[in-house]
């Protein structure tokens, strides 16, 4: 679990926190194997009897003071009573427990029914793949590449299903040579419902089949896939094939349906379900459709802001099936390969909500889907989790950020579907009162982060490292079906930290990768609520802000004075440690994320690049936000590994091979003084 602050350092009280102009906030990586200085977790057992704090239900950590018979709660103070049980634990043991020893621990929760025995569904991933056939030759390609990519990473004992949807659903039963299709009609009412239950059509044991005897099988159904005929669309929804809109996308009705489908209403309980749809254009038919035609009479108005009116979501009824697949533990991840406009505004909450991410590919041509897939699958994963967050008396956290699903009881505590090393989350936090820490010096803040999640591990092997993170993808197993049993596990991480005395300790401990993170994480809420115009100007204006009170305060500025500008550090030359904020800023207002719609920005694409940047880790969105170039003399011998992006520093190296990562795009540039013979395309490596 990686926890990175804005400020390695706490401001002492509120004037200290505004003063200083930047956020007070973290953000959290809860899967990563290492914390932020790469150290891994002490391991443990027996997590469930961890002594807790009556008063806050904070965990004992390595901070508190230990008694023979009591502890001392190191975030609120409260001093807690040893049972029996735990007095002998901590203070007659001969070796310390991991909670003592260490701020970072991983433990197991022990499960009462881990031994009991199971049917063949239970401690099984399920993974279905929901396939438009509204669509063309092109994109069904695009999915049955991936499609069978995907099948590669996937472990043994996994179940996949593959279910179709156009103006009617086709349930696959792929456990035979021969593919059998069932299909169920979507009603076109707005808010109509299937006539029959998935259920009723076909039972989830024919519908799910297991990866390791059916791989041949499954290809096999995936060759069969056509898309929907324009004569078929246009019959179901009793329109002409000359009509304007035929519709024939019934995307909200088969989500609806699968969710309930995988749900656990039907007595099957899953170790996890996760549903990749692949959709070519907007859901246009029954349930859920959406109206796109708004973004052509919101790009030709002149009156009204097409960048604040196309970034609120149409409708509720993807957010609200969102919180139906939580309940259901169902992830659904989005991949949209389309360049027309589909709505992401209103379908996002669908994947983001419940722990899933979205894509956007505007081509089948250029699009890297297979590729992405098949990484996405083979990354360390962990489901069902809970991660909550507690601090000493002083502060608290006072917004999250991040793909989560805000727990409805309790405060502070974010449901993640599934969630994999990279997935990211930040908080901002407040003071409970003006006075900060400036009452209690003596007590440092202390910050906890707990995250509880469930792991598979084949149940005929121990838990070594790689099934620790989650992932048994490389675990060698047996021709015939991998059995594996859940793991539930207990992550904590328990953080004391200093207090600035004054405002040159709060610039010197300065993250801005970690700034630059908290600050997009508010600039996108800020453009959801109150445009993108608005939120470009906000962040203008901290920057503007920032530069005032650091001027303020190293007396450089005296605003009365006309001359004040010619002794501005605008630069922070005297911290080096703010140095990069402004070009950081600059490149972010320049970026699609903050550019307008008038500079043909795709309001589709914008929804893309707020879910990308929400879920990205500090380094990661440095990269996107503002690529690193870097520069080689051969193919296999780098000349400088990171130039400033300006077009003087470019005239000036003279390197004949150039390569920009800009994450989610790699360009690679020969200039005319490399060699001929170079080989182009470069190659991959």
């Amino acid at each position: 679990m990686s926890v990175r602050r804005t400020l390695g350092r706490c401001p002492a009280d509120n004037e200290a926190q505004e003063g200083c102009g930047i956020p007070w906030g973290v953000t959290v990586q809860p899967f990563a194997a290492t914390d932020e200085l790469k150290r891994p977790p002490e391991q443990g057992d027996r997590g469930e009897a961890l002594p807790r704090c009556d008063s806050c239900w904070a965990y004992l950590n390595s901070f508190c003071e230990i008694d023979k018979w009591a502890w001392t709660c190191a975030l609120c103070g409260q001093l807690i009573a040893f049972s029996e049980e735990e007095a002998a634990r901590y203070w007659q043991s001969s070796s310390p427990r991991p909670e003592v020893l260490s701020s970072f621990i991983d433990v197991e929760l022990d499960d009462d029914n881990e031994d009991n025995p199971v049917d063949d569904f239970q401690a099984r991933p399920v993974f279905v793949a929901a396939v438009d056939l509204s669509a063309s030759e092109e994109f069904l390609e695009l999915v049955k590449s991936s499609l069978l990519a995907a099948l590669e990473a996937l472990n043994a004992g996994a179940l996949f299903g593959l279910i179709t949807f156009s103006h009617k659903i086709g349930l696959y039963d792929v456990q035979g040579p021969v593919p059998v299709v069932k299909y169920v009609s979507i009603p076109p009412d707005m808010d109509g419902k299937l006539p029959v239950d998935l259920d009723m059509v076909m039972p989830l044991p024919a519908f799910l089949a297991p990866v390791e005897n059916n791989k041949e099988h499954i290809a096999a159904a995936l060759e069969t896939l056509r898309p929907t005929s324009s004569w078929e669309r246009a019959t179901a929804a009793g329109q002409g094939v000359e009509g304007v809109s035929m519709g024939g996308r019934g995307f909200g009705v088969a989500m609806d349906a699968l969710i309930n489908y995988l749900g656990p209403e039907y007595g099957v309980t899953f170790a996890m379900a996760r549903v990749f749809a692949f959709l070519s254009g907007p859901p246009d038919y029954g349930a859920g459709q959406l109206d796109t035609r708004r973004y052509g009479e919101q790009y030709s108005s002149k009156g009204e802001d097409a960048d604040k009116a196309l970034l609120p979501p149409q409708t509720s009824y993807y957010k609200d099936l969102a919180a139906q697949a939580v309940l259901a533990g169902v992830c659904v991840d989005l991949f949209a390969v389309t360049n027309e406009y589909t709505n992401l505004a209103s379908l996002k909450y669908l994947s983001i909500e419940s722990g899933g991410g979205l894509l956007l590919y505007s081509s089948t041509e250029e699009a890297t889907l297979p590729q992405d897939l098949y990484r996405m699958l083979n990354r360390p994963y962990a489901f069902g989790c809970i991660l909550r967050v507690r601090t000493s008396t002083e502060f608290k956290a006072a917004t999250a950020y991040g793909h989560y699903f805000p727990d409805p009881e309790y405060d502070n505590v974010q449901r993640i579907i599934c969630c994999d090393q990279f997935a990211t989350y930040a908080f901002d936090f407040e003071f409970n009162s003006s006075s900060g820490f400036t009452r209690n010096m003596e007590t440092p803040p202390i910050l906890q982060m707990a995250f509880q999640y469930s792991i598979l591990v084949p149940r005929d092997g121990g838990t070594n490292t790689s099934q620790a993170n989650g992932n048994p993808s490389n675990v060698p197993v047996s021709s015939g079906s991998q059995a594996y049993v859940v793991k539930r596990r207990l992550r904590l991480r328990t953080l004391q930290m200093d207090v600035a005395a004054n405002f040159t300790e709060l610039y010197e401990s300065a993250d801005t990768e970690v700034i630059l993170a908290v600050l997009t994480h508010k600039i996108v809420r800020a453009s959801l609520d109150e445009g993108v115009k608005e939120a470009r100007a906000l962040l203008h204006d901290w920057l503007v802000i920032l530069t005032a009170q650091y001027n303020d305060y190293c007396k450089l500025a005296q605003f009365e004075q006309p001359s004040t500008h010619s002794r501005l550090d605008v630069a922070f030359s005297g911290c080096p440690q703010l140095q990069a904020l402004p070009r950081l800023i600059f490149a972010l207002l320049r970026n699609q994320l903050l550019r307008s719609h008038e500079e043909g920005v795709h309001p589709d694409h914008r929804i893309y690049l707020q879910c990308l940047f929400s879920a990205l880790e500090p380094s990661f969105l440095l990269r996107a936000v503002y690529p690193v170039l870097s520069s080689f003399e051969t193919l296999d011998r780098r000349a400088y590994p990171r130039h400033s992006l300006s077009r003087a520093a470019l005239m000036v190296n003279g390197s004949p091979i150039y390569v920009l990562d800009a994450f989610t795009t790699l360009i690679v540039y020969y200039s005319p003084t490399a060699d001929p013979a170079l080989p182009f395309p470069p190659p991959q490596n």
